[in-house]
Formats: C-alpha cells, structure tokens, sequence
C-alpha cells in the first residue's frame, strides 16, 4: 500500500468522525429559541431588552433569539400575556415562557339609555430615540381612558384615541462617550403610543368558531398577515402589519404615515388579548390587554415635527396596554367627562393586579430619576446677566388687549381653531397622496396586463 493511498484512508477517517461528532446545522449557526411552556411552540415576536433596558430586537417567527451578542446579557424577554423571563447567559438552547393571566372586573349595563362605554386603562411604554451620535431611552407610565359608542347610530362619538389622564416619565440620554444623564423630562416626543388607538371590532375566522382550542393562520400578500389563537373563551390575535395592507384596518389612525416618503417602518407588529368572548366577533368591550412593537427609521422633523436639522432618526416603541376597568355611562356623563378632566393629583397612577414586575435596569433609572433635587437645580441657576436687557419698556396697550383676550377666551378658540385649521390641511395632504398612489398602481395593473396579454397571444 503507497503512501498516498494510507493518506488518502486517514483523511477519510478524519473526516468520517468530524462528521459523526459535530451536529449538522447546515452551515447555520445554533440560536436559542423561545416556546411556549404548555403547547411547546415557538414565539415569534417576543420582545428583548438588554442588560442596560435598551430594546434591541425580536424573535423571528421560529421563536429565535438572532439579534444578541455576549455583551447584552442578561436579556430579558417580554411579550404580553406570559411571565417575563430573564436569561443570565447565552446557555440555554430552549427558554420556556409561562403564560399569565388578567382578570377584568365584570362589566354590568345597568339601562339602555347608557350608549356610551368609558374604558380606563393603564400604558406602560419603552421607547428609544437614536442618532449616529446620541441615544435617548424613555420608560413612561400612563393612565388614560377611552370613550366609545355602543352603536353608529349615537351622534356623540366620544375617542378612541388614549387620553392622558395622569403620567410619568423618564429619561435617559447617552451620547457617544458613554456619559449619561437622567431626566422626568424632554423637549422631543418620539413615540408612537398616541397614535394607536383602541381597535374596532372584527370578525372571528369561521374555523375559530367551530372549534374551542385551535389556531388559524392567515396570509397576506408578503407573508402572514394574522394568527389567530383561541384557547376556551380567550382569543389572541398577533398581527403583522407590514405584511398587507388590509391589515392596516387594526391601526387606522397611524396608516397615513405608511405613505410617507421620509418615515419607513422596518418592523410593526400588534398583539391583543381578548377574554369572555361568546359571539362571533371580537369588541372592545372583551378586549382585556394589547401591545405593540414598532420599529421605524426617518427624519427627525419629518417623523414627529421636534427637530429644525433634518437629520436621520431611529425609533423604537413597545408599548403595553391594560384595561383596568369598563362601564356604561350615558352621553351626558360622557360629555362630563370629556369636559371636566381629573388632574396628576387627583388619580395618580394605578397598576392592574398580576402584571409583571419591572426590570432591574428600569427600576434603577427610575430611582436616578426620583432623586433630583428640581428646586435646588432651578436655585443655583444663574442666568446671564448680559442677556437681560437694562431698561424694559412696557407696551400698556398690549397688556390690555391681552387681558381682554383671556378673559373672554378668545386665545382658547383661537388655539383650537387654529389646530382644527392644521389637522384638516394634513388629512387633505394625506389623501392626495394616497390618490396619487392608487392612480400609480392603476397604471402599473393596466401595464401588467397589456404585457400578459401580448405575452398570450405569442405563444399562440
């Protein structure tokens, strides 16, 4: 036997045990993933902070965990109606997420001349605002509440809309350095919370309604567009609005932002839990929690209006939302409500029971944050002397005329309708863009079929 030939027997015995020894990954490296404790399936969109608090990304559809590196351990993982769990290192192959539950008080209709349903409910909000240079991390807790009509044909419609009623915020800023900052306050709102409100009702698939414990999956133009999940009298609903545009109908206040040129959405998922659901649709009035998940890049004044530099943005929200307690009001109590809003003082903030504890990295900020002193940073201020002008001349008739203004509130209508004036110039603005783009795709349709048809008639 030559050399080359025993050579040739070695390498294929090496070979033959690397095989047998290493796992076949096909040429993809291992992640871990994340399932669900009871059926044993993966999660897909399940949100992950890092050990700082910072949100860097989700699990893909096959539940992997592909967007963390050594150094943001530990993570950990949040998504809504399961416990949150933390991972101390990048051991675990398999993380196992327990499910959680959250009871609403029962909702009575004591006559049917309440038409309206007033829905109070508790946000809990993390958001990021990032630049090539500088990183502001947010942590705000909300209490607002809803006013819907109970049927089209109530001429007062009350909001969908989340109307702040008390709210806390806090702040982090880091710029490249590494050197940070903490505040209860900023001159910039990035987030997109204000812009989702609560969803209308929907109809449940026709293979929910047959059968008590079944998923249905329903694929839109790029992908899956909605899951449906229905365990008993519970129904979870994960939407991915990216993938069509008819699932824009769960967020229809914030789709005209979809056709802007300088705002592009790299990631926006939904989910919403409901309960005690006996019908053959999904309402509000079952609703018992819902989050969502947005991931979005553009420029700064074109996003949100806070920036005169046009330079790029990101921003990131995750945002949960809990319903604490529903009831049917009339429209004249309704109409008090809207009209007489309770202050900061009067409600505080109030946390639904079962919910999950916080973060150590967002209970340390907070504590940063409650520690500042205000009173002692506004007294040892000391302004610029050369910035004060020496003689001040007073304009008698001007204070006049504005004191007149405010007595008879006419800066107040004034404000109110210059506001209205604004809103209706952006919705005409939106909706000739949206007629510019349906003109566009009647175009490409009527191009796509001259094409096919010409194409037919040569094979002929």
């Amino acid at each position: 036997m030559t050399n080359s030939t025993l050579y040739r027997l070695r390498l294929v015995c090496i070979l033959t045990y690397l095989s047998l020894c290493i796992p076949n990954t096909n040429g993809q490296p291992l992640f871990p993933v994340v399932v669900d404790s009871l059926s044993r399936n993966p999660l897909a969109n399940v949100t992950i902070f890092d050990r700082s608090g910072k949100f860097i990304g989700s699990t893909t559809q096959n539940g992997n965990i592909t967007c963390a590196s050594d150094a943001d351990y530990p993570l950990t993982l949040r998504l809504l109606g399961f416990e949150d769990t933390t991972i101390r290192a990048a051991e675990n192959d398999t993380i196992f997420l327990q499910e959680s539950h959250t009871q609403l008080p029962e909702v009575v209709v004591l006559s049917k001349q309440k038409k309206m349903l007033h829905i109070l409910a508790y946000i809990r909000e993390y958001a990021t605002l990032s630049t090539y240079t500088d990183t502001v991390t947010l942590f705000r807790e909300k209490l607002v509440d809803f006013m819907l009509p109970t049927d089209n044909n109530t001429r007062y419609q009350g909001w969908r809309f989340p109307r702040i009623l008390s709210t806390k915020s806090y702040y982090r800023f880091t710029n490249s350095s590494g050197l940070d900052s903490v505040s209860d306050r900023s001159n910039y709102h990035f987030t997109w919370s204000d812009w989702i409100g609560l969803p209308a009702s929907d109809r449940i698939p026709s293979q929910l309604t047959a059968t008590e414990n079944i998923t249905d999956t329903i694929r839109g133009r790029y992908g899956t567009t909605e899951i449906w999940v229905r365990k008993n009298d519970r129904v979870t609903i994960d939407v991915n609005v990216l993938s069509d545009a008819a699932t824009r109908k769960w967020v229809p206040d914030i789709a005209a932002f979809f056709n802007k040129n300088n705002v592009d959405f790299e990631r926006f998922n939904m989910r919403l839990n409901y309960d005690d659901v006996v019908s053959d649709e999904v309402t509000p009035l079952d609703l018992t929690s819902y989050s969502f998940n947005i991931e979005s890049r553009g420029r700064g004044h074109g996003m949100f209006r806070f920036n005169r530099r046009d330079e790029p943005f990101f921003v990131t929200t995750y945002t949960e939302t809990y319903l604490l307690d529903k009831e049917f009001i009339s429209v004249s109590d309704a109409k008090k409500w809207e009209h007489n809003r309770p202050t900061d003082v009067e409600l505080g903030i109030y946390h639904p029971r079962g919910i999950t504890p916080l973060q150590e990295s967002t209970i340390r900020l907070i504590a940063r944050v409650e520690a500042i002193d205000h009173t002692s940073t506004r007294l040892s201020f000391e302004p610029d002397e050369r910035l004060v002008a020496k003689h001040v001349r007073r304009n008698f008739g001007l204070e006049v005329l504005q004191r007149i203004k405010q007595s008879f509130g006419i800066d107040y209508l004034l404000g109110k309708r210059n506001q209205r004036r604004l809103w209706k110039k952006f919705l005409k603005e939106q909706k000739e863009i949206n007629k510019e783009d349906e003109q566009n795709q009647d175009a490409n349709d009527a191009r796509k079929k001259k094409l096919n048809k010409k194409t037919n008639t040569k094979e002929k």
